[in-house]
């Protein structure tokens, strides 16, 4: 069974337009790019919220969706009304055709030090992805990440374990607590070359 994708906040947020639009709900990530083509031009898709909660209505004792910013498509009326077509089948946050991922838990940063070139990266990334996911991400700065061993702390690290399973602990926490700036204590994953080079 293969692993989800998971997504920072950071990389579903830059996906804002009308062309390219994707949403987190209940920690699901969504393209609704496709449902924006669907409904161009409609006015429910205005208010698309990142989160649906319920209420119960105070004039009809209802459970309803809660939505202050206005009905978005697929939110039935609060009343019963013989406008609303409900044949649009699933709600876009019950169809599995629009899930592209998952949205991260918790993000953290890491540095990342080649040895070779002496270049240093820090990135940010999902505390669930697994080390050859970071590596899928390191590959914008060295497409032949794969060509090196990647170690902390002298011990080469299970590249099917998350960081947190490799020992690499997440401090931020601890660095909040003590008032210190985290970017200067970032723990480091250090590249060393192996003489096969990748293809690219």
């Amino acid at each position: 069974m293969s692993r989800p994708k998971y997504f920072t906040p950071n990389e579903v947020s830059v996906h804002n337009t009308i062309d390219d639009l994707w949403v987190s709900f209940l920690g699901k990530v969504y393209d609704l790019t496709p449902l924006c083509q669907k409904y161009a031009g409609d006015v429910l898709l205005k208010p698309i919220i990142s989160a649906i909660r319920t209420h119960v209505d105070p004039q009809t004792g209802c459970v309803i969706p809660y939505c202050p910013n206005g009905r978005f498509v697929h939110i039935p009326p609060p009343y019963p009304d013989t406008n609303w077509a409900n044949d649009f089948g699933r709600p876009w946050w019950k169809d599995e055709g629009y899930l592209v991922g998952i949205l991260s838990a918790k993000t953290r940063f890491i540095k990342i030090i080649n040895t070779l070139t002496s270049q240093e990266q820090v990135i940010e990334v999902c505390s669930e992805e697994i080390m050859t996911e970071i590596l899928d991400r390191y590959l914008r700065y060295n497409k032949h990440a794969a060509s090196y061993t990647w170690k902390y702390d002298k011990r080469n690290l299970e590249m099917n374990k998350t960081l947190e399973q490799n020992g690499i602990h997440d401090d931020d926490e601890d660095f909040y607590e003590l008032s210190m700036n985290d970017n200067s204590f970032l723990q480091a994953v250090h590249l060393y070359f192996n003489d096969d080079l990748t293809e690219a």
